[in-house]
């Protein structure tokens, strides 16, 4: 249901009966509440379908109010708020899915209600105040602390804006974000604007459960060390690079909380880092296989110098932060000679030095030069040396601060530990009233709808909210609609990208999604066919009832037979077979007193 986060209400009726354009106003946030939540051309079911958006993102209201249904409620059991989306575009989504967060828009308002008053004795200026006091009621065991930056807002802008120093997603990315001037690009990535990067650099703009971890310190926290090595796990499960040592007996969960435990850093955000370097597939596997023989005739000469000249000299070496992969490098040499010319200076020849010594650089490079959080490791702002701003940053992906907190923040909820005593060091800067033009559109890595994405098809699944393995695709809530998966991958991935079969192979655009359907995603460059595990649902029929715990009981007896799709949906507890626990968790589902994790 819709949720309003409401402040003391004279400062209410002060903004709507003072027309003076000094009196105090607000900026309205929609939180979206429910994945696949759909953009209409109006306020009702009736109206054409512009999109969907993903849960957990945030978008600007055009005008703080709701809009009446004009389809008498059908489909939508509250009215309808309009939004920005994907730029200046604009559309209805249905206040079921939406929870309005009211911010001040300047930052000089007297405090009056409990928390404001609260959050301004920390040291947090007004325009603050809506976003945190809405995570606070939600979370009290979260402490916010403001990490004043001393320099002003549009200073830092302009220092961050030059090109090159921040790159988005060509394809993914608001059109006003993308600087067409700007000539630097990364395999995808292209320059981004001034009101790209005050959007981006904002903290005030993912002040929500999903993107909050960003300012999270980045230290080991032995409170967590009990569930460190499952944690990390379930990040990197469904990656080809875990995968691939995982079969030769090496879990590199272990090296990973390992190394953190010895350099005092969170082995969730090193996991997190290390995918968001390497991603799900394959396409980086001369770096983490340590398999890589270099072609002599290409690398001939000056550059084995630094190899001991053998061209398979990085046999043994691994890569997993991406470290030398430069833009100048890649261009001239490739990424492969770049990284791992990088891991045989450095001595990286066993995965467990890889890890370690590619944690060690972070750990001494940046989290002990006040670069602790995701967020500063992106923007380095926390310096006395203005000469430093805009350099020595981990990264160019402008949005990568926000896609690994949504990663952090989805581990914390899946290991159900949301309600830890987080701290939060949200970065809070000189005169940020400035006139600085953010756009008004809202949600991180906002598609253009309208074509292919470019986003790797693993990427486009997992930011839809869903799970990727090779061939797989899971984290499908039980009686999902297939016209609701179809159009959540596509508000990522593009209009048309994916074709759902079902088991039978006839395309299906309606109905209950289930287990052996195939879902066929079409990015700009690939394609790929990815059947459907509803965890539970052994017999196919989108539904965990009698018929899949008689399956799961033959199963475990011999006298029946699941495989594929099938037999990872009998495996509920996740632990690689199908056993007595597998068909407890059945049963319990059934009874309504167990829910499945999908």
């Amino acid at each position: 249901m819709r949720k309003i986060i409401t402040f003391l209400m004279i400062f209410i009726c002060y903004f709507v009966f003072v027309t003076d354009a000094s009196a105090t106003g607000f900026t309205a946030r929609g939180f979206i509440l429910d994945q696949g939540a759909n953009v209409r051309t109006g306020p009702g079911t009736q109206n054409t379908r512009l999109t969907s958006l993903g849960k957990g993102s945030y978008y600007i209201l055009v005008e703080d109010k709701t809009y009446k249904d004009t389809n008498n409620h059908s489909g939508c059991n509250s009215d309808w708020y309009q939004i920005y989306y994907n730029g200046t575009a604009t559309g209805y989504v249905c206040g079921d899915h939406v929870e309005v967060v009211r911010s001040y828009n300047t930052d000089d308002v007297l405090p009056s209600t409990a928390c404001e008053i609260e959050m301004s004795n920390l040291g947090f200026p007004s325009s603050y105040w809506g976003g945190l006091c809405n995570l606070k009621e939600k979370h009290p065991t979260w402490q916010f602390v403001p990490l004043k930056i001393n320099y002003d807002w549009a200073y830092i802008i302009e220092e961050e804006s030059a090109c090159g120093t921040n790159l988005i997603y060509g394809s993914s990315a608001n059109s006003g974000f993308i600087d067409s001037t700007c000539t630097e690009y990364d395999s995808g990535y292209v320059g981004v604007t001034k009101t790209g990067v005050a959007y981006y650099m904002d903290p005030r703009n993912f002040l929500a459960d999903r993107f909050i971890f960003q300012f999270e310190a980045l230290n080991y926290d032995s409170n967590f060390s009990n569930i460190y090595n499952s944690a990390v796990a379930s990040i990197i499960d469904g990656a080809s690079f875990y995968k691939y040592h995982l079969n030769l007996g090496t879990n590199i969960a272990d090296a990973i909380v390992s190394s953190g435990s010895s350099l005092n850093v969170s082995p969730i955000f090193t996991a997190s880092r290390i995918l968001q370097e390497l991603g799900n597939g394959e396409s980086l596997y001369s770096l983490y296989s340590g398999n890589y023989i270099a072609d002599a005739n290409t690398y001939y000469g000056s550059l084995f110098i630094q190899n001991a000249g053998s061209a398979n000299a990085y046999v043994g070496y691994y890569n997993f932060y991406n470290y030398g992969v430069s833009d100048s490098c890649v261009q001239s040499y490739g990424t492969a000679y770049c990284g791992l010319n990088y891991a045989y200076r450095y001595g990286w020849n066993s995965v467990n030095n890889a890890i370690s010594g590619g944690l060690t650089q972070i750990a001494n490079n940046y989290i002990a030069n006040n670069q602790n959080t995701g967020y500063l490791q992106k923007f380095n702002v926390n310096q006395s040396n203005s000469s430093a701003i805009g350099t020595h940053q981990y990264m160019t992906n402008v949005a990568a601060p926000s896609s690994e907190s949504a990663i952090t923040y989805g581990t914390y909820s899946d290991l159900g530990i949301l309600e830890s005593s987080f701290i939060f060091y949200v970065p809070v800067y000189n005169n940020m009233d400035a006139t600085i033009s953010n756009s008004p559109g809202g949600a991180v890595d906002t598609p253009d709808d309208s074509k292919p994405s470019s986003l790797p098809i693993s990427t486009i699944i997992t930011s839809s909210g869903y799970r990727y393995a090779s061939g797989y695709i899971s984290g499908i809530a039980v009686g999902s609609d297939v016209a609701t998966l179809k159009s959540t991958i596509e508000s990522v991935g593009g209009s048309g990208t994916v074709t759902i079969y079902n088991a039978a192979g006839s395309i299906v655009n309606s109905g209950t999604i289930a287990t052996g359907f195939k879902v066929v995603v079409n990015n700009s460059s690939s394609v790929e066919t990815l059947e459907v595990v509803i965890k539970g649902d052994t017999s196919g029929d989108g539904v965990i009832n009698a018929l899949d715990l008689l399956q799961v009981q033959k199963n475990i007896l011999g006298t029946y037979n699941l495989s594929g799709a099938y037999s990872l949906a009998g495996d509920t507890s996740g632990d690689g077979v199908i056993n007595a626990l597998d068909l407890l968790q059945v049963q319990k589902s059934i009874l309504g007193t167990y829910s499945i994790v999908q």
